[in-house]
């Protein structure tokens, strides 16, 4: 097939990677330097570039050469962000204006709260705010930076001296990382799979010795009570509404609603990620289980974009996927 799908080596490039030479495309991995061995002794990797992001201008008139397109994930949005976004004149699978919404929290649960989804509360300010509450950093950190105040004094204490973060009630429950793809090419939102993340100092055995910071290093999968299931797509449908309506175009693509489930079902979203997120590594190579109720085959999210990609290209219709 004569197109090339790559993206940067890192978060969930293996299985997008995997899939993509999998279903017959061509392709590629942008790696750093200490990355670059690695990435060239997997097989189903063809063609390594090795830059870093402030250097991916340089690598437009390359990939233009190998008809590429580009799947963004966290760590592109983290370290790359929405201007890296706007400049790299590479075909992008799903949306970049997207990109440029997940960067700013406040922007993010608006996008929200303007679907009708169940959200916490939202502070402006430490004043108005009520303990316990939860301060999160802009940007895809895995967690990075986040801490939970128990106290106002703790929270003036804590809060960072720069803008960009978030004050949000600190909701009891589990906390549940729901998986969504949206399709133009099946006219649907499809409920994808589910995770937890594993952190840190959160999950580990720190005995008390340590304040949380929510660092992922891993994540576990998941299997939700079938009861929640409705709920959960209506949600993944009014979210993909909402994109339509904020950007005037179709969500494409991964996305994910980050939630915390209480004791009484009730299902709070804190988050999204408008793209891949790293939880879906728990089903690679074997599938996820609810990719089985609509094709009855398991397929991982990296296949899942290949496949849209795929009847995209076969009917001309690349232009309704990419931006």
């Amino acid at each position: 097939m004569n197109l090339t799908v790559t993206t940067l080596a890192s978060h969930t490039a293996l299985q997008i990677l995997r899939a993509a030479k999998k279903h017959g495309f061509k392709t590629a991995a942008i790696t750093e330097p200490h990355r670059e061995k690695f990435y060239k002794g997997l097989g189903f990797i063809e063609k390594t570039y090795v830059a870093g992001p402030d250097e991916l201008d340089m690598l437009v008139e390359p990939l233009k050469a190998e008809n590429a397109v580009f799947i963004p994930h966290g760590s592109f949005v983290e370290y790359c962000g929405p201007e890296r976004a706007a400049s790299f004149n590479i075909p992008f699978f799903g949306s970049r204006q997207l990109i440029g919404v997940e960067a700013v929290q406040l922007e993010k649960m608006a996008l929200l709260e303007s679907a009708g989804i169940p959200t916490p509360k939202t502070y402006k300010t430490a004043g108005e705010a009520e303990p316990p509450v939860i301060v999160k950093l802009a940007g895809a950190k895995g967690g990075r930076g986040y801490f939970v105040a128990k106290d106002r004094r703790t929270l003036l204490e804590r809060l960072p001296s720069s803008a960009g973060y978030i004050m949000q009630e600190y909701v009891v429950g589990v906390p549940v990382y729901v998986h969504y793809f949206a399709s133009p090419m099946f006219n649907r939102v499809e409920l994808f799979g589910a995770d937890i993340r594993y952190e840190a100092n959160v999950d580990g055995r720190v005995l008390g010795l340590q304040e949380p910071t929510f660092v992922v290093v891993g994540n576990r999968p998941l299997v939700l009570r079938e009861s929640l299931l409705p709920r959960l797509l209506e949600y993944g449908e009014r979210f993909a509404s909402a994109v339509e309506k904020r950007l005037g175009e179709r969500m494409v693509g991964p996305f994910c609603l980050e939630a915390i489930i209480t004791d009484r079902l009730e299902v709070k979203v804190f988050e999204f990620s408008g793209r891949i997120v790293a939880g879906t590594n728990v089903y690679m190579g074997v599938g996820s289980p609810y990719s089985t109720l609509y094709f009855d085959n398991p397929m991982d999210m990296g296949e899942r974009i290949a496949l849209e990609l795929k009847i995209a290209h076969e009917q001309n219709l690349l232009d309704m996927v990419t931006s």
